[in-house]
Protein backbone atom coordinates (compact mmCIF):
# COMPACT_ATOMS: atom_id res chain seq x y z
CA UNK A 1 0.00 0.00 0.00
CA UNK A 2 0.85 3.20 -0.89
CA UNK A 3 0.63 6.49 0.81
CA UNK A 4 1.88 10.15 0.32
CA UNK A 5 2.35 12.88 3.00
CA UNK A 6 2.58 16.44 2.81
CA UNK A 7 4.17 18.22 5.19
CA UNK A 8 6.76 15.28 6.01
CA UNK A 9 9.28 17.49 7.85
CA UNK A 10 7.22 18.73 9.80
CA UNK A 11 6.41 17.50 13.78
CA UNK A 12 3.25 15.79 12.77
CA UNK A 13 4.06 14.51 9.25
CA UNK A 14 7.14 13.47 10.30
CA UNK A 15 5.64 11.37 12.90
CA UNK A 16 3.28 9.62 10.82
CA UNK A 17 5.45 9.49 8.35
CA UNK A 18 7.44 7.28 10.27
CA UNK A 19 4.71 5.18 11.96
CA UNK A 20 3.32 4.00 8.22
CA UNK A 21 6.64 3.20 7.46
CA UNK A 22 6.99 0.78 10.52
CA UNK A 23 3.72 -0.03 10.05
CA UNK A 24 4.96 -2.06 6.20
CA UNK A 25 3.30 1.32 4.29
CA UNK A 26 5.39 2.35 0.76
CA UNK A 27 5.65 6.02 2.48
CA UNK A 28 6.69 9.13 0.23
CA UNK A 29 7.34 11.87 2.33
CA UNK A 30 6.75 15.60 0.86
CA UNK A 31 8.84 18.32 2.31
CA UNK A 32 10.37 21.78 1.96
CA UNK A 33 12.96 20.97 5.18
CA UNK A 34 15.82 18.93 3.12
CA UNK A 35 17.53 18.77 6.59
CA UNK A 36 14.87 16.92 7.92
CA UNK A 37 14.14 14.85 4.50
CA UNK A 38 17.69 13.32 4.37
CA UNK A 39 16.76 12.52 8.30
CA UNK A 40 13.75 10.55 6.76
CA UNK A 41 15.61 8.82 3.92
CA UNK A 42 18.54 8.07 6.51
CA UNK A 43 15.46 5.47 7.96
CA UNK A 44 13.95 4.22 4.85
CA UNK A 45 11.65 6.44 3.75
CA UNK A 46 11.51 7.98 0.47
CA UNK A 47 11.77 11.73 0.59
CA UNK A 48 10.81 14.21 -2.43
CA UNK A 49 11.64 17.84 -1.48
CA UNK A 50 8.84 19.91 -3.19
CA UNK A 51 6.96 22.95 -2.75
CA UNK A 52 3.03 22.71 -3.10
CA UNK A 53 2.95 25.68 -5.35
CA UNK A 54 4.28 23.50 -7.82
CA UNK A 55 1.28 21.97 -9.54
CA UNK A 56 2.96 19.78 -12.17
CA UNK A 57 5.26 17.99 -9.47
CA UNK A 58 1.97 17.35 -7.01
CA UNK A 59 0.60 15.81 -9.68
CA UNK A 60 3.03 13.74 -10.75
CA UNK A 61 3.63 12.89 -6.98
CA UNK A 62 -0.14 11.75 -6.45
CA UNK A 63 0.13 9.07 -9.44
CA UNK A 64 0.21 5.55 -8.69
CA UNK A 65 -0.36 6.47 -4.85
CA UNK A 66 -3.59 4.83 -2.59
CA UNK A 67 -3.74 7.28 0.29
CA UNK A 68 -2.54 11.16 0.49
CA UNK A 69 -2.44 12.55 4.05
CA UNK A 70 -2.68 16.59 3.92
CA UNK A 71 -0.32 18.19 6.96
CA UNK A 72 1.54 20.75 5.40
CA UNK A 73 0.97 24.34 5.55
CA UNK A 74 2.22 27.84 6.43
CA UNK A 75 1.34 27.96 10.71
CA UNK A 76 1.79 31.58 12.11
CA UNK A 77 0.56 34.38 13.74
CA UNK A 78 2.11 36.20 11.39
CA UNK A 79 2.68 36.77 8.12
CA UNK A 80 1.40 38.06 4.78
CA UNK A 81 -1.81 37.07 3.35
CA UNK A 82 -0.75 36.43 0.12
CA UNK A 83 1.99 33.55 1.64
CA UNK A 84 -0.74 32.09 3.48
CA UNK A 85 -3.30 32.04 0.66
CA UNK A 86 -0.69 30.18 -1.56
CA UNK A 87 0.84 27.86 1.09
CA UNK A 88 -2.42 26.64 2.51
CA UNK A 89 -5.68 27.79 -0.08
CA UNK A 90 -3.70 27.00 -3.70
CA UNK A 91 -1.46 24.33 -2.27
CA UNK A 92 -4.62 22.44 -0.86
CA UNK A 93 -5.85 22.99 -4.41
CA UNK A 94 -3.19 21.60 -6.42
CA UNK A 95 -3.14 18.46 -3.57
CA UNK A 96 -6.83 18.06 -4.39
CA UNK A 97 -6.52 18.45 -8.56
CA UNK A 98 -3.85 15.88 -8.30
CA UNK A 99 -5.82 12.96 -5.86
CA UNK A 100 -8.88 13.68 -8.39
CA UNK A 101 -6.66 12.68 -11.78
CA UNK A 102 -5.14 9.98 -9.87
CA UNK A 103 -8.38 8.48 -8.39
CA UNK A 104 -6.94 8.42 -5.28
CA UNK A 105 -8.70 5.92 -2.42
CA UNK A 106 -8.55 8.96 -0.02
CA UNK A 107 -7.68 11.97 1.40
CA UNK A 108 -6.90 12.73 4.56
CA UNK A 109 -6.84 16.62 5.39
CA UNK A 110 -5.05 17.97 8.68
CA UNK A 111 -7.19 21.35 9.45
CA UNK A 112 -6.84 23.63 12.63
CA UNK A 113 -8.90 24.62 15.79
CA UNK A 114 -7.67 27.73 15.11
CA UNK A 115 -10.94 28.89 12.94
CA UNK A 116 -13.34 28.49 16.38
CA UNK A 117 -11.07 31.20 18.25
CA UNK A 118 -12.50 34.56 18.84
CA UNK A 119 -10.89 35.99 21.54
CA UNK A 120 -13.83 34.60 24.51
CA UNK A 121 -13.94 31.80 26.48
CA UNK A 122 -15.47 28.80 24.70
CA UNK A 123 -15.91 25.32 25.78
CA UNK A 124 -16.62 21.61 24.89
CA UNK A 125 -17.14 23.19 21.18
CA UNK A 126 -18.15 20.74 18.94
CA UNK A 127 -17.42 20.42 15.01
CA UNK A 128 -20.73 21.85 14.11
CA UNK A 129 -20.95 25.08 16.12
CA UNK A 130 -21.14 28.22 14.72
CA UNK A 131 -17.21 29.93 13.68
CA UNK A 132 -16.57 33.11 14.16
CA UNK A 133 -17.78 35.93 11.66
CA UNK A 134 -14.18 36.89 11.01
CA UNK A 135 -11.08 34.37 11.22
CA UNK A 136 -8.64 35.46 14.14
CA UNK A 137 -5.78 35.63 11.75
CA UNK A 138 -4.21 35.06 8.41
CA UNK A 139 -3.32 31.46 9.51
CA UNK A 140 -6.98 30.94 10.45
CA UNK A 141 -8.68 32.58 7.39
CA UNK A 142 -6.78 30.67 5.18
CA UNK A 143 -6.85 26.80 6.74
CA UNK A 144 -10.85 27.74 6.44
CA UNK A 145 -10.54 28.43 3.08
CA UNK A 146 -8.68 25.09 2.48
CA UNK A 147 -11.31 23.40 4.07
CA UNK A 148 -13.81 25.09 1.53
CA UNK A 149 -11.70 23.63 -1.28
CA UNK A 150 -11.89 19.95 0.27
CA UNK A 151 -15.81 20.37 0.68
CA UNK A 152 -16.03 21.22 -2.56
CA UNK A 153 -13.63 18.03 -3.22
CA UNK A 154 -16.01 15.56 -1.48
CA UNK A 155 -18.89 17.46 -3.37
CA UNK A 156 -17.38 16.12 -6.20
CA UNK A 157 -16.69 13.21 -5.75
CA UNK A 158 -13.68 12.47 -3.59
CA UNK A 159 -13.26 10.58 -0.14
CA UNK A 160 -12.49 13.06 2.09
CA UNK A 161 -11.74 13.51 5.93
CA UNK A 162 -10.49 16.20 7.80
CA UNK A 163 -8.77 16.18 11.52
CA UNK A 164 -8.52 19.39 13.67
CA UNK A 165 -5.96 18.55 15.97
CA UNK A 166 -5.47 20.95 18.79
CA UNK A 167 -2.05 22.18 20.65
CA UNK A 168 0.46 18.95 19.35
CA UNK A 169 3.40 18.34 21.79
CA UNK A 170 6.12 15.26 22.28
CA UNK A 171 9.43 14.66 21.69
CA UNK A 172 10.86 16.30 18.77
CA UNK A 173 8.45 19.45 18.76
CA UNK A 174 10.15 22.49 18.02
CA UNK A 175 6.97 24.73 18.64
CA UNK A 176 4.83 24.25 21.66
CA UNK A 177 7.06 23.23 24.70
CA UNK A 178 10.42 24.38 23.03
CA UNK A 179 9.28 27.84 22.85
CA UNK A 180 8.15 27.94 26.57
CA UNK A 181 11.41 26.88 27.60
CA UNK A 182 12.97 29.59 25.76
CA UNK A 183 10.76 32.14 27.05
CA UNK A 184 11.58 30.98 30.82
CA UNK A 185 15.52 31.26 29.91
CA UNK A 186 15.03 34.87 28.14
CA UNK A 187 12.56 36.98 29.23
CA UNK A 188 10.46 34.36 31.66
CA UNK A 189 6.96 32.82 31.09
CA UNK A 190 3.89 35.68 30.77
CA UNK A 191 1.22 34.41 33.13
CA UNK A 192 -1.43 36.06 32.18
CA UNK A 193 -4.58 36.73 34.76
CA UNK A 194 -3.01 33.81 36.38
CA UNK A 195 -2.73 31.43 33.68
CA UNK A 196 -6.23 29.80 34.85
CA UNK A 197 -7.54 29.56 31.08
CA UNK A 198 -8.72 26.08 30.68
CA UNK A 199 -7.39 24.26 27.08
CA UNK A 200 -6.20 21.06 25.36
CA UNK A 201 -3.57 19.33 24.38
CA UNK A 202 -2.62 16.62 22.22
CA UNK A 203 0.15 14.15 22.40
CA UNK A 204 1.32 13.67 18.53
CA UNK A 205 0.83 10.00 18.63
CA UNK A 206 -2.33 10.29 19.77
CA UNK A 207 -3.33 12.52 16.35
CA UNK A 208 -1.24 9.89 14.09
CA UNK A 209 -3.36 7.46 15.70
CA UNK A 210 -6.41 9.40 14.57
CA UNK A 211 -5.09 9.59 11.01
CA UNK A 212 -4.45 6.35 10.57
CA UNK A 213 -7.83 5.71 11.54
CA UNK A 214 -9.37 7.98 8.95
CA UNK A 215 -8.23 5.15 6.60
CA UNK A 216 -10.32 2.74 7.06
CA UNK A 217 -13.23 4.78 8.91
CA UNK A 218 -16.78 3.63 7.57
CA UNK A 219 -18.63 5.59 4.70
CA UNK A 220 -20.51 8.42 6.61
CA UNK A 221 -17.00 9.90 8.08
CA UNK A 222 -16.31 11.00 5.02
CA UNK A 223 -16.68 14.58 4.33
CA UNK A 224 -16.11 15.37 7.46
CA UNK A 225 -14.40 17.19 10.33
CA UNK A 226 -13.26 15.70 13.54
CA UNK A 227 -11.76 17.96 16.42
CA UNK A 228 -8.55 15.42 17.87
CA UNK A 229 -7.64 16.67 21.74
CA UNK A 230 -6.19 14.75 24.34
CA UNK A 231 -9.62 14.64 26.45
CA UNK A 232 -8.06 15.84 29.24
CA UNK A 233 -8.88 19.72 30.03
CA UNK A 234 -6.33 21.43 31.99
CA UNK A 235 -5.37 24.90 33.12
CA UNK A 236 -2.30 26.72 31.48
CA UNK A 237 -0.80 26.81 34.79
CA UNK A 238 -0.91 23.32 35.27
CA UNK A 239 0.52 22.23 32.45
CA UNK A 240 3.50 24.72 33.01
CA UNK A 241 3.89 23.68 36.25
CA UNK A 242 4.55 20.46 35.22
CA UNK A 243 6.91 21.19 32.67
CA UNK A 244 8.94 22.75 35.03
CA UNK A 245 8.47 20.53 37.91
CA UNK A 246 9.35 17.35 35.38
CA UNK A 247 12.36 19.24 34.45
CA UNK A 248 13.63 20.37 37.87
CA UNK A 249 13.99 23.82 36.50
CA UNK A 250 12.85 26.93 37.96
CA UNK A 251 9.47 28.95 36.58
CA UNK A 252 9.92 32.31 35.79
CA UNK A 253 6.89 33.76 36.28
CA UNK A 254 5.89 37.35 34.39
CA UNK A 255 2.73 38.07 35.86
CA UNK A 256 0.04 40.54 33.88
CA UNK A 257 -2.94 41.31 33.55
CA UNK A 258 -5.15 40.01 29.71
CA UNK A 259 -5.69 44.17 29.83
CA UNK A 260 -2.33 45.05 29.76
CA UNK A 261 -0.54 42.16 27.59
CA UNK A 262 -3.02 42.89 24.85
CA UNK A 263 -2.25 46.64 25.21
CA UNK A 264 1.55 45.95 24.99
CA UNK A 265 0.76 43.40 21.87
CA UNK A 266 -1.12 46.27 19.74
CA UNK A 267 1.65 48.16 20.43
CA UNK A 268 4.20 45.64 19.42
CA UNK A 269 2.38 44.61 16.51
CA UNK A 270 1.86 48.26 15.23
CA UNK A 271 5.63 48.94 15.63
CA UNK A 272 6.39 45.72 13.44
CA UNK A 273 4.13 46.72 10.42
CA UNK A 274 5.01 50.13 10.28
CA UNK A 275 8.67 50.63 11.24
CA UNK A 276 10.42 46.91 10.99
CA UNK A 277 8.59 46.19 7.39
CA UNK A 278 6.26 43.70 8.62
CA UNK A 279 8.84 41.68 11.00
CA UNK A 280 7.39 39.56 13.22
CA UNK A 281 6.45 40.67 16.78
CA UNK A 282 7.69 39.19 19.75
CA UNK A 283 3.93 39.09 21.06
CA UNK A 284 1.08 39.17 18.86
CA UNK A 285 -2.40 40.21 20.18
CA UNK A 286 -3.14 35.90 18.74
CA UNK A 287 -0.72 34.84 21.12
CA UNK A 288 -2.22 36.52 24.09
CA UNK A 289 -5.39 35.41 23.45
CA UNK A 290 -5.06 32.30 23.51
CA UNK A 291 -2.86 32.44 26.79
CA UNK A 292 -5.72 34.42 28.62
CA UNK A 293 -8.88 32.92 26.70
CA UNK A 294 -10.50 29.19 27.55
CA UNK A 295 -10.71 27.22 24.81
CA UNK A 296 -11.37 23.26 24.99
CA UNK A 297 -12.84 20.73 22.37
CA UNK A 298 -15.46 17.99 22.09
CA UNK A 299 -14.13 14.91 20.26
CA UNK A 300 -16.93 12.68 20.57
CA UNK A 301 -17.70 12.61 17.20
CA UNK A 302 -14.39 11.23 17.02
CA UNK A 303 -14.56 8.27 19.17
CA UNK A 304 -17.83 7.60 17.20
CA UNK A 305 -17.23 7.48 14.16
CA UNK A 306 -13.31 6.85 13.81
CA UNK A 307 -13.46 4.91 16.94
CA UNK A 308 -10.71 7.32 18.22
CA UNK A 309 -9.35 6.90 22.04
CA UNK A 310 -6.70 9.15 23.24
CA UNK A 311 -3.94 5.97 23.99
CA UNK A 312 -1.03 8.13 25.95
CA UNK A 313 -2.61 10.54 28.79
CA UNK A 314 -1.07 13.93 28.65
CA UNK A 315 0.56 12.96 31.92
CA UNK A 316 2.22 9.92 29.71
CA UNK A 317 3.03 12.29 27.14
CA UNK A 318 5.14 14.86 29.29
CA UNK A 319 7.17 12.48 30.33
CA UNK A 320 7.97 11.37 27.36
CA UNK A 321 8.81 14.30 26.13
CA UNK A 322 10.98 15.79 28.99
CA UNK A 323 12.89 12.35 28.67
CA UNK A 324 13.40 13.32 24.48
CA UNK A 325 14.08 17.22 25.84
CA UNK A 326 16.72 15.93 28.44
CA UNK A 327 18.56 13.27 26.41
CA UNK A 328 18.80 15.79 23.41
CA UNK A 329 19.86 18.55 26.06
CA UNK A 330 22.32 16.87 28.10
CA UNK A 331 20.35 17.69 31.36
Amino acid sequence: MKVLITGATGFLGGKLAQRLHSMGYRVTAVGRNKAKGMMLEDQGIRFIQVDLSDAQAIMSLCKGQDYVFHSAALSSPWGKYQDFYSANVAGTRNLIAGCEQHQIKRLIHVSTPSIYFDFTDRYNIKETDPLPEKPINHYAATKLLAEKEIETAFKNGLAVISIRPRALFGPDDTALFPRLLKANDTVGIPIVDGASALVDITYVENVVDALILCMTAPQNALGKKYNITNGEPLALIYIFEEIFRKLGKTMHRRNISYKNALRIAKMTEVISSTLLFGKEPVITCYSIGVLAKSQTLNIEAAKKDLGYTPRISIAEGLDLFVADWRKKNHD
